[in-house]
């Protein structure tokens, strides 16, 4: 699966999300004559080489009717409002583009994420906001780029790392408001963020805009073959590099494993028959145990016993806590929470001279495995009166036959 990552661990930015995207190309030059083609009124992209930390990258830079919007990072012209544009001029604006339709939907789409959160902020409709000329061109120059080129790289997943949001205030037009700013932190509702010791504005609403709609899943970086990297330079100086990284390659299902936080309950018991452990691990499976075993321990008093081990999903908990008091002498339980990673579990039936025998793939991390499954085995055993090491024998070289 063709995936493309963003590293927004220095927030994200319309123009930087753009250089990260052109810089994954070789013929940039091309793909910039290709944007300032695109019809957008006033509009002419360029871009140049930047050095952040001595990382090299792409710093595009937007120039409107021949003047360039300064700083990406500061709020003070996109968040100006009640004048200039409104949203049905910029749909009108967007559809007279000389670009696909489904491209044009997503400009749209994008925009009207970032319409929609700067009514709420300001009580309005999205009929009533209006932007600033020059912000909306600047801003719609950054989205339709980053949706231009995000349809040309022709990915089919999109994920990112959690947002650096940046921290303390931003002045704006209508005063100093904290970060992230209002309209920023309503897009990124949903979607994990978090702030640092950097004391400035990381991450703009048209960066959270395209992120919001573009990212179908946000986390670590997944197992994934890498062919390029792109680095999009920010304006300001800090002691990291402050750019967007966009890594493109290939990120296969089969390869991956499946990780879920699961609860572990233990408790420990000194005064139970095994007749009666058995029967309580017997009920805590009926109710949803993932697994439940016991470890042979020494209790108070040098007594010989039991711990009890059960893992379950955290949905299933109640029910297996219910259980375990219902069943068990214990009258008080430990809970752990932890991961469990598990492989991608596939059930294949062969029909063989000896009936149906079910084979269970699992595979992840580059690994695979298989295994045929007791129960049918043990049945053939039965019926044919042979073990069940001759039995796997038999049905593995009536597969290969």
């Amino acid at each position: 699966m063709k995936t493309l990552y963003f590293d927004c661990s220095m927030g994200a930015a319309g123009d930087m999300l753009t250089g990260a995207l052109l810089d994954l190309f070789d013929n940039k030059e091309d793909i910039i004559n290709e944007l300032n083609f695109l019809g957008i009124p006033g509009v002419k992209y360029s871009y140049e080489n930047s050095v952040k930390c001595g990382i090299r990258g792409t710093r595009v830079r937007v120039k409107i009717h021949d003047h360039e919007e300064h700083d990406h990072h500061h709020c003070q012209e996109k968040h100006n409002h009640y004048h200039g544009f409104g949203v049905n001029d910029i749909v009108e604006l967007v559809d007279s583009f000389t670009i696909a339709d489904s491209v044009k939907n997503d400009i749209k789409e994008v925009y009207s994420i970032i319409a929609d959160a700067e009514s709420q902020v300001h009580g309005k409709t999205v009929d009533q906001i209006h932007f600033h000329e020059v912000g909306s061109l600047d801003a719609i120059a950054d989205v339709t780029a980053v949706c231009y080129l995000i349809d040309k790289l022709g990915v089919e997943s999109i994920m990112s790392s959690s947002i650096h949001v940046g921290a303390g205030t931003v002045k704006c037009t209508h005063g100093i408001l904290p970060v992230p700013a209002p309209a920023t932190a309503l897009i990124l509702k949903g979607c994990p963020i978090y702030s640092g010791d950097i004391m400035t504005e990381l991450c703009t609403p048209t960066g959270a805009a395209l992120l919001k709609y573009y990212v179908n899943e946000f986390g670590s970086l997944p197992l994934m073959v890498t062919d390029k990297i792109g680095y999009g330079m920010g304006t300001k100086e800090f002691e990291r590099a402050n750019c967007v990284r966009a890594m493109l390659g290939e990120n296969d299902v089969k390869m991956q494993m499946i990780e879920t936080a699961v609860s572990e309950i233990c408790c420990n018991v000194d005064d139970m028959t095994a007749e009666e452990i058995g029967f309580a691990l017997e009920c805590l499976y009926e109710e949803g145990a993932k697994e439940a075993y016991t470890v042979a321990a020494n209790m108070k008093k040098n007594r010989p016993g039991w711990e009890l081990r059960v893992v379950c999903d955290s949905k299933d908990k109640d029910r297996i806590l219910q259980c375990i008091f219902k069943h068990t002498s214990t009258i008080g339980v430990r809970e752990y929470l932890t991961n469990r990673y598990v492989l991608n579990r596939e059930i294949i039936e062969h029909d063989t001279p000896y009936g149906t025998v079910r084979e269970k793939i699992s595979e992840g991390y580059g690994i695979m495995k298989s295994k045929l499954e007791y129960e049918d085995l043990s049945r053939i055993a039965r019926e044919n009166g042979l073990s069940v090491g001759q039995t796997r024998n038999l049905v593995i070289t009536s597969l290969s036959d």
